[in-house]
């Protein structure tokens, strides 16, 4: 992490955490855990083409799936990602 753009805003109702990679970083994160304490971290997913994929495979087929099922399952392409909005295309 890069120290000083790294920074916790807090307010009554809402906390935002600002993390910037340090310059020999590289690659999208693809998680992040958060909580109280650490021995009771939650964990979530940041949006990405590959997480979504992952989500909606579970969701459509939690169990070990049939080779036809996993080939009827829509396409899901993340297009944009912005603070205000995500697009998502699915064939």
């Amino acid at each position: 992490l890069l120290c000083p753009e790294s920074n916790v805003s807090v307010s009554a109702h809402n906390a935002v955490v600002r993390l910037a990679k340090a310059p020999g970083s590289t690659g999208l994160w693809e998680k992040f855990s958060f909580g109280l304490d650490p021995s009771a971290l939650q964990e979530r997913l940041f949006v990405s083409e590959e997480n979504v994929d992952g989500f909606l495979g579970t969701a459509f087929c939690p169990s070990p799936c049939s080779q036809s099922a996993l080939e009827s399952q829509p396409l899901i392409e993340v297009l944009d990602v912005t603070e205000d909005r995500i697009q998502i295309r699915v064939e």
